[in-house]
């Protein structure tokens, strides 16, 4: 039976393209990712997780999709982002089991999720 062996990227479109930007994630958050956005992950868990319609867990109502990028160290990653200027929440969330959570917002108000795992 065919399967699929993981995560083979993310596309969206924005109003500035994210590699141009020069507020977009890709640099701040530190991924090595060439001119075609070609990006070798390091090993780990993928979470795929629905959410109701209309979950404030996004940040926003009206986004529907929100990326979750794994950290080695949350609190260090939070503070590199809130350095170069990041819109960085004030909270982070702990779950029992799963780690640490904190968010970041893109210059185009879509927010991003850091998991650090357990």
């Amino acid at each position: 039976m065919p399967w699929a062996g993981g995560r083979a990227g993310c596309r969206r479109s924005a109003a500035e393209p994210a590699v141009a930007h020069p507020r977009a994630p890709r640099p701040r958050l530190g991924l090595d990712a060439d001119e075609n956005g070609l990006w070798h992950q390091e090993a780990g868990p993928t979470v795929f997780a629905p959410f109701e319609i209309g979950t404030d867990y996004f940040g926003s109502r009206t986004q529907q999709t929100m990326l979750n990028f794994r950290v080695r160290d949350l609190d260090a990653m939070l503070a590199q982002l809130r350095a170069k200027g990041a819109d960085v929440a004030d909270e982070t969330q702990d779950m029992e089991g799963v780690g640490r959570f904190g968010w970041v917002t893109d210059p185009e108000g879509n927010r991003i999720e850091l998991w650090q795992s357990a």
